[in-house]
């Protein structure tokens, strides 16, 4: 009787460890789809820093993000990086994307609008340009850089090359070009003085007293500034929907607008 006993109380032991780890196997992928990751343009991100606390906050899901030029994103997300959400800051990296059938196309809208700004350090003699055709970029540079993102990868470096080739200036200053990576590296050339003018967009300049605007592109100097979003095909979850969602409401087009989007 007492064998019997001992053999019972080995089997309850054992099924209820096999239960216990049933629970976590299934616990772990619970909690995994509590998390979405996005990955979003340079941009956007004080903006999209706000709006995915917010939306933690209200107890909605877990919200990291990576930051850095579009066309950086679209790369690793092809090479197989675990984003959820991706916003890019152009329609060209979006596109790039949704030929490779990377993205959810039934999922993709068109969030946000920018503005080109020329900007200069806030303690520089430069006073406001008029921006126009054949203005004087090269005068306005001295013997320095103009900074702006690589226009061969970052949307704001292809943006702000097609405005200078549009109003006739770009060959003129095209070699003295201090590319960077991103448009936030840009304006940190301009915020440390490491260049005496740049190209960014409207929203960068808002976000710091260590530049001033000194010019506004006109706004047919070069195409419509979009910011698409998607998710990203096979990592369309239920929180990566619901942020998605959360991305139009009107406490986050609040805080886009705060930031100085223009919000579609």
């Amino acid at each position: 009787m007492i064998m019997k006993r001992n053999r019972m109380t080995r089997c309850g032991i054992v099924l209820a460890v096999c239960v216990s780890a049933l629970s976590f196997a299934v616990a772990v992928p619970l909690l995994a789809a509590e998390k979405v990751t996005v990955f979003a343009a340079a941009s956007t991100t004080n903006a999209l820093t706000d709006i995915g606390k917010l939306f933690a906050d209200q107890k909605m899901g877990e919200f990291t993000a990576s930051f850095a030029s579009s066309s950086t994103l679209a790369k690793q997300i092809e090479s197989g990086a675990p984003a959820n959400v991706f916003l890019s800051a152009d329609v060209k990296w979006m596109d790039y994307l949704a030929d490779k059938k990377l993205i959810n196309p039934a999922t993709r809208m068109d969030l946000l609008g920018n503005r080109m700004v020329l900007i200069a350090p806030a303690d520089s003699t430069l006073g406001k340009v008029e921006i126009a055709p054949d203005f004087d970029l090269a005068k306005l540079l001295a013997d320095g850089k103009l900074a702006m993102g690589d226009p061969d990868h970052v949307p704001a470096g292809r943006y702000g090359k097609m405005a200078l080739e549009a109003l006739g200036v770009w060959s003129g200053i095209e070699a003295r070009v201090a590319r960077a990576k991103d448009v936030r590296a840009a304006l940190a050339l301009v915020e440390r003085g490491e260049a005496p003018v740049g190209v960014v967009y409207a929203t960068d300049a808002a976000i710091t007293d260590q530049v001033k605007v000194i010019g506004m592109f006109p706004e047919d100097s070069h195409p419509p500034i979009v910011y698409p979003v998607a998710l990203v095909a096979g990592a369309e979850t239920a929180v990566a929907r619901s942020f998605l969602e959360f991305l139009k409401t009107s406490e986050a087009r609040t805080i886009f607008l705060k930031y100085g989007f223009s919000v579609h």
